[in-house]
């Protein structure tokens, strides 16, 4: 007499089955395989790959002078005038320049540019790493329309997990409340399923890795 069992209990039954047979592991290395294909490139080249890729800017400045040249070509060209910098490091070069620049955040709903520095640049994917611990805080990377970042070149790794070693390496146990990356502009596609940049944060990223930044 054949047994009458529910689609779910033949299931089921398959499951159980296939639990008390012993197989071998199909992919007995796959913890030691990489995870992407060895990489030929120098990361600099590769971040600007990558953060290109996805609507970021990237600027390599061998100097400050050259920063500060590239960022008066930024002001002139988007009319900046409400730049706001809260990280005493980067105000201090800015000041030695006569940048001008906004110290607090007085009339901050008018932010058009934050300028920020970072933990660390991902070359992997093009991603910035940011955390609440700098000067900066949560606000200054997403609410002005422009976001600048500011790093040196040790801060350049390959992947995320070098990312974090550097965390671990500055904060110790004191590791910040908020890490998050940044890869390119603010984006989404929630309506109609068209892309649109800057919807919930800065419709321009541009990233300056500065070779001689102390």
């Amino acid at each position: 007499m054949q047994e009458n069992i529910s689609s779910k209990e033949l299931m089921l039954k398959k499951i159980r089955k296939a639990l008390l047979e012993k197989r071998d592991n199909p992919y007995p290395n796959l913890e030691d395989t990489p995870l992407y294909t060895e990489n030929t490139e120098y990361p600099e080249v590769l971040f600007a790959e990558q953060l290109t890729a996805v609507s970021g800017n990237f600027i390599y400045c061998e100097n400050g002078i050259e920063f500060i040249e590239n960022i008066l070509q930024l002001a002139d060209r988007f009319n900046w005038r409400k730049i706001y910098c809260w990280e005493p490091e980067l105000q201090e070069l800015l000041s030695e320049y006569e940048f001008p620049f906004y110290k607090t955040d007085k009339d901050f709903d008018l932010a058009e540019v934050g300028i920020t520095l970072c933990e660390a640049l991902i070359a992997r994917n093009g991603s910035v790493m940011v955390s609440n611990q700098n000067a900066a805080g949560r606000r200054l990377s997403i609410f002005p329309h422009h976001h600048i970042v500011i790093a040196r070149t040790g801060q350049l790794v390959m992947d995320l997990k070098d990312a974090f070693k550097l965390i671990k390496d500055k904060y110790g146990n004191q590791i910040p409340s908020m890490i998050s990356t940044i890869t390119g502009p603010s984006r989404t596609a929630d309506i109609e399923k068209t892309l649109v940049l800057g919807a919930h944060g800065p419709k321009e990223l541009f990233v300056f890795l500065i070779e001689d930044f102390a």
